[in-house]
């Protein structure tokens, strides 16, 4: 059998080099942070979910024990080492256990296609755009845009990069489908949602 990795199943994704500070509080826990403080070793960090574990992970090596409680609990400093892809579950004891193997990110320097591209990206998700008027376009400047936030002229705002699709062509394709087949007109006897206006809007707009 091959060497088995404690699972510490957390609602979010580690990624190796970042910093994850813990509360161990529950008694499986605690048991397993005590065996991987003993025989110096670390544990795998998995995003939890309805419908179990994820299938990729993060290694995490305990750094620093910040704090111990006098019923056992403690304060951890933990950072992220190495992704790892699942194998094999097991719950023969209090806490899960996974065979794993270890991905081997491919080191190398990003083009400078990608760099730009990638900046423009980011600046685009720094936008917001209104729903009804295309040419009202605003930064997102230390605020947080919200479901309902609307410009001067009263329609709904929505991020700018939704209108492009550039973050997810996939959904751009899915909205271009809708709005060929009219599907939403012969649904409801309306037009289509805005998601398959802009969707059109942008793609005549880069073919003129």
């Amino acid at each position: 059998m091959s060497l088995l990795l404690p699972l510490f199943p957390l609602d979010l994704v580690l990624l190796p080099g970042v910093p994850l500070p813990l509360h161990v509080f529950e008694p499986r826990y605690k048991e397993m942070i005590a065996e991987c403080l003993d025989e110096k070793k670390p544990f795998g960090v998995v995003r939890a979910s309805s419908n179990g574990v994820a299938e990729i992970g993060c290694t995490a090596e305990i750094v620093e024990v910040t704090k111990r409680y006098d019923d056992g609990r403690m304060d951890i400093l933990t950072r992220g080492v190495e992704r790892f892809e699942v194998l094999q579950v097991h719950e023969e004891r209090t806490f899960l256990e996974a065979e794993f193997t270890v991905i081997e990110d491919e080191p190398g320097t990003p083009t400078s296609d990608l760099v730009q591209k990638a900046v423009h990206l980011h600046g685009e998700i720094r936008k917001s755009r209104s729903t009804k008027n295309p040419d009202l376009i605003y930064p997102i400047n230390g605020w947080e845009l919200k479901a309902g936030d609307k410009c001067e002229e009263g329609s709904q705002l929505r991020p700018h990069i939704v209108w492009f699709g550039e973050m997810v062509p996939a959904m751009d394709r899915a909205q271009e489908i809708s709005a060929e087949a009219d599907i939403f007109q012969q649904l409801s006897g309306g037009s289509p949602p805005m998601g398959a206006r802009s969707a059109r809007m942008s793609r005549a707009a880069s073919q003129e």
